[in-house]
């Protein structure tokens, strides 16, 4: 009978496989293994007729798997226990373990299964019912899966759990014997078997067992012409910890329907009844062909088919067809592969730069070892060989510690898992877990793009052909590898940067940087041949010391390139050319920043901000020091200390080797060891105060150096992620360095704090809140584009509002109006101005009243559950005599939307008239929220007093784990101590606050040295 004709059996699912192979959930056979078992054929081999659920009789040795407990609409593997563990012969399904081989290589399963199943000569595995049955309780009639049999009792032995999972390691060590699941079990705890011996050995002992399992269900049903196949990883052999099993029931087709249904029965049920994840399918190989024309990943799987059990005739015949139906059709589906590989990485990002990566989905992970293997049996293009298979077991053996310490199938490495990862890896700590994760990841992604390039050149030779192609070129013919001149023995070639056939790196030990400066220059990747060629001699060749000045150009360019300097950069790195070049590389190479607020990797980072600086050398007159400053920077990362200041030996070091002079290298060094200098003073300290300017302009010293300290700023910034820089950032910085630069160029320091003098937005607010005695506020959207402010919700005061230009933003509906028709950019945050009476605070007797209000404002926020990326505050006085303090927030909701102004202003009003209880309602907020998943730990708040920072005032640092609420409880502290809040710049980096609070007593006077303390000690108080 064909596959297509034959009636559905319950086991005999036939969906397509869900991945591309590498053993968890992805082979051939994936996608009906979890599904229902009335609903399991529910695809091609039921041509469209109903599901039939074939009844299986008391005396079925199969029914002792236990109950079919799956609803049919469930799309989950029954829960049931594993079958009683009786020893050698019994119904648990193996021999002895002392019979089960773990080492040495991977034989078809088929070699174990001429000895007498559940014997104790029989090394791989036993009947899968032999023996007694254990106890049944009747089923009942509402079961959705009703059918005759038996539903047995749960097993009393440690194996596997419900969900896929073996014994908790606090569980008692399995007695000897006990079948699969105890062999398994002490496979898994074995501390000598770790890696890719495990997952072969544990490859080998399910193969044992499956092969015994389908010995004796081919005995009682008679069916012949059957093999049982593995597919994915499971084919490949490696099977880790929680991976599913992939399988295929291949047939000839010839067997009753129902025969075929018990067969299939007798296989999968076994396997989820031990707990274990299956993917399945029951296919003829014509029906598999078919489905691999039909689904890529189904395809992939096949690649790695391997045979456990039955007819090898029918495995065998399946490889081979299958690998030529996959070098026949890799010229088309070779794209679609690449596409896929793409379209996953913009899903789960880069695995060589994430905090928190997929091991298997994220670019550079297992899918795309897997790809390369695909790639490679298509015989249209190999990927580069050194260190591939390394990455890649070292991400396998990665994922097992993994799937060991959390008891799950899972690939995401999270950070509250990575300390206990890395020490089941024998490494210090969870920094160490991710470099490695990093570097494999580097290597794979390398391979990659290597492979794919390559790839894309052989199908483009095969689709034009020769003659079209010299017409294409100019008239030349392409046969003949036409190699224009790029520069000095570096021609492009294949679309590549590669070396003349005169070169001699041996002999010109600058070739390697004049490669590199002129592939990014074109925008062209770099050989990786030449790339190896240059390291090698680099090798034997160095370049002199101090470098000669072609050399030191030749850098520059790289850098001057923007974007296109990373790909040449990566190929540097991965042939070994770099670190010969610059040793000081090594040790932030894949050092990874626990930072939220940073994208990339330190070494990445540098690089990216040696691209964003490429973008600003009009602004400088030294390019070449910027450049080089940029890609030094954060040198001093991993070392103890301030990375700023430990950077500066290393920097200093680079520059010599680069033969920068003595006054250049003093720069260079002073740029690393400022580099946050003005982003710092800019977004935490009072620009209006005298001693801020003061302290910026001797730590510059000249106005070059400002000039070169502000573009690395933004640069730094703007490489770091979309949190560092802003609008708002942006201008502070501008109106610092501004100020600086009129002290550098003589303009004498004022004697008390400098006032900006107020914007007409900014004073018509105070005005009516003067008058009016309440808030007055507006909210501006702020376009993700630059940071651009528009209107948003007008001044919610009786004061007249002009007419609005430009596009106008709801923040709960999105734009509207002219702006939304020409595709203006979504608002991605706003900027709150609030003019509140100084005076006007919820406490009449308060020592600090504007504090208070200040505590009241951010209460508000925080009740709204608006995030609030950064604050200042700052007073005017409209009238001459009622102080207004004037607050402008950088805002975000939470989620959803903001709400209108006119609520948060009439919330205000009641907040500062003592009607809304903030602390009570924030307090009972924080009691409903303590059901969420705890967060990760974090350091220890810090409150720190600034002396010397301000002669007007004293500052006070705050640093903490940004919290709902937590500025609102910062300013009660601090009016609770009677410290009144002059000035206050609070910022929010990725999950940190980081917030300074200038400070002054009831006159007006920076805070005694005792009060100063008191105050610190308060808010310390409120954090813990």
């Amino acid at each position: 009978m064909r596959s297509e004709d034959r009636p559905a059996g319950r086991g005999m699912g036939d969906a397509p496989a869900l991945g591309d192979g590498d053993g968890d959930g992805d082979g051939e056979g994936a996608g009906s293994g979890t599904g229902a078992v009335a609903a399991a054929c529910a695809g091609p081999c039921a041509s469209g007729s109903p599901s039939t659920a074939v009844p299986r009789p008391a005396s079925d040795p199969g029914s002792a798997s236990g109950s079919r407990a799956a609803s049919p609409a469930s799309g989950s593997p029954p829960a049931v226990a594993a079958c009683a563990d009786s020893g050698p012969g019994s119904d648990s399904g193996v021999g002895p373990a002392s019979a089960l081989p773990v080492s040495g290589p991977l034989p078809d399963a088929a070699s174990c299964h001429g000895a007498d199943p559940g014997s104790a000569a029989a090394p791989c595995a036993a009947p899968y019912a032999v023996g007694a049955r254990p106890t049944a309780a009747p089923r009942t009639a509402s079961d959705p899966d009703s059918a005759p049999g038996p539903h047995p009792t749960p097993s009393p032995f440690p194996g596997p759990s419900r969900d896929g999972g073996d014994a908790s390691p606090d569980a008692p060590d399995p007695a000897p014997g006990g079948g699969y699941p105890a062999a398994r079990l002490r496979l898994l705890r074995d501390a000598g078997v770790c890696g890719a011996e495990r997952r072969a050995a544990l490859a080998r002992l399910t193969d044992g067992w499956l092969g015994g399992l389908f010995a004796a269900a081919v005995a009682g049903t008679g069916v012949s012409g059957a093999a049982l196949v593995a597919v994915g990883g499971y084919g490949r052999g490696e099977l880790s910890p929680r991976s599913d099993l992939d399988l295929l029931l291949l047939h000839d087709g010839r067997a009753a329907a129902p025969d075929l249904a018990a067969l299939a029965d007798r296989l999968w049920y076994p396997v989820w009844d031990h707990g274990l994840a299956l993917d399945h399918s029951v296919r003829t190989p014509a029906r598999a062909r078919a489905a691999a024309r039909a689904d890529l990943k189904v395809q992939l799987g096949l690649l790695d088919a391997r045979h456990l059990a039955g007819d090898r005739d029918l495995t065998d015949a399946l490889r081979t067809t299958a690998a030529a139906d996959w070098r026949a059709a890799a010229p088309a589906r070779l794209p679609e592969l690449h596409a896929l590989g793409r379209a996953r990485a913009e899903r789960h990002g880069d695995l060589r730069y994430l905090l928190e990566p997929d091991l298997k989905e994220a670019r550079g992970g297992l899918r795309d070892a897997t790809a390369l293997r695909a790639v490679a049996a298509s015989w249209i293009a190999d990927a580069p060989r050194d260190g591939l298979e390394a990455a890649r077991g070292r991400l396998l053996d990665i994922r097992d510690a993994l799937h060991l310490v959390t008891g799950r199938a899972t690939d995401r490495l999270t950070l509250q898992e990575q300390d206990q990862v890395a020490a089941a890896l024998g490494l210090p700590d969870a920094d160490a877990l991710l470099r490695r994760v990093h570097e494999a990841a580097r290597t794979l992604a390398y391979a990659a793009d290597t492979t794919w390039r390559e790839t894309g050149r052989t199908l483009r030779a095969r689709s034009v052909r020769p003659v079209l192609r010299g017409l294409l070129a100019g008239g030349r013919t392409a046969g003949g590898g036409e190699r224009a001149p790029l520069a000095d023995g570096v021609v492009v070639h294949d679309g590549e940067a590669a070396l003349a056939r005169t070169a001699r790196p041996e002999r010109d030990p600058v070739l390697g940087l004049r490669a590199a400066a002129a592939a990014a220059r074109a925008g062209l990747p770099l050989s990786r041949h030449a790339a190896r060629r240059c390291a090698a001699a680099s090798g034997a060749h160095p370049l002199p010391v101090p470098w000669p000045a072609a050399a030191r150009e030749a850098f520059v360019t790289l850098l001057d390139a923007g974007a296109a300097t990373v790909p040449v950069w990566e190929t540097l790195e991965a042939e070994g050319l770099l670190t010969r070049l610059l040793p000081e590389w090594e040790r932030v190479r894949c050092l990874p920043q626990r930072n939220a607020v940073h994208t990339w990797t330190v070494d990445r980072h540098l690089v990216e901000t040696a691209v964003r600086a490429a973008a600003l050398t009009r602004r400088v007159d030294r390019p070449d020091l910027l450049l080089v400053a940029a890609l030094l920077h954060d040198l001093g990362k991993g070392l103890p200390g301030d990375h700023a200041a430990a950077g500066v030996p290393p920097a200093r070091a680079v520059a010599a080797r680069l033969g920068f002079g003595a006054d250049d290298t003093a720069v260079l060094a002073g740029l690393v060891r400022h580099h946050l200098l003005l982003v710092e003073t800019a977004t935490r300290r009072d620009l209006d105060d005298p001693e801020t300017v003061t302290a910026v302009a001797e730590a510059v010293g000249s106005v070059r150096t400002l000039g070169l300290l502000h573009a690395l700023t933004e640069a730094d910034a703007r490489a770091t992620g979309p949190a560092a820089w802003s609008a708002w950032r942006a201008a502070l910085v501008d109106g610092l360095v501004a100020r600086v630069a009129e002290r550098l160029a003589g303009a004498p320091a004022p004697d008390g704090p400098a006032t900006r003098a107020p914007t007409a937005e900014e004073e018509r607010l105070a005005a009516a809140a003067a008058r009016t005695g309440d808030p007055a506020l507006t909210l501006h959207a702020e376009d993700g584009a630059h940071g651009a402010q528009s209107p948003v919700h007008g001044p919610t005061h009786s004061a007249a509002r002009g007419p609005v230009h430009g596009p106008t933003h709801d923040l709960a509906h999105g734009p509207t109006g002219a702006g939304a028709a020409r595709g203006a950019p979504e608002p991605v945050g706003a900027v709150l101005l609030l003019a509140v009476p100084a005076d006007r605070c919820p406490d009449p007797a308060s020592a600090a009243p504007a504090t208070g209000v200040l505590a009241a404002a951010a209460g508000v926020l925080a009740l709204h559950r608006i995030t609030v990326r950064a604050a200042d505050l700052r007073t005017l006085h409209p009238d001459g005599t009622r102080p207004i303090a004037l607050l402008t927030w950088r805002i975000a909701a939470h989620y959803g939307a903001l709400p209108p102004a006119a609520r948060l202003r009439a919330d205000l009003i009641r907040a500062l008239d003592g009607t809304l209880d903030l602390p009570a309602r924030l307090a009972a907020r924080e009691r409903d929220g303590a059901a969420r998943p705890a967060a990760p730990p974090a350091p220890p708040p810090t409150v720190t007093v600034a002396p010397g920072t301000s002669r007007t005032a004293t500052v006070v640092d705050v640093r903490a784990r940004d919290a709902h609420g937590l500025l609102h409880r910062i300013c009660r502290a601090l009016e609770t101590a009677g410290a009144t809040v002059r000035a206050a710049r609070a910022a929010t980096l990725g999950t940190s606050a980081v917030d300074a609070f200038y400070l002054t007593d009831e006159a007006g006077a920076p805070l005694t040295a005792e009060h100063a303390r008191a105050a610190a000690r308060a808010v310390r108080r409120a954090l813990d």
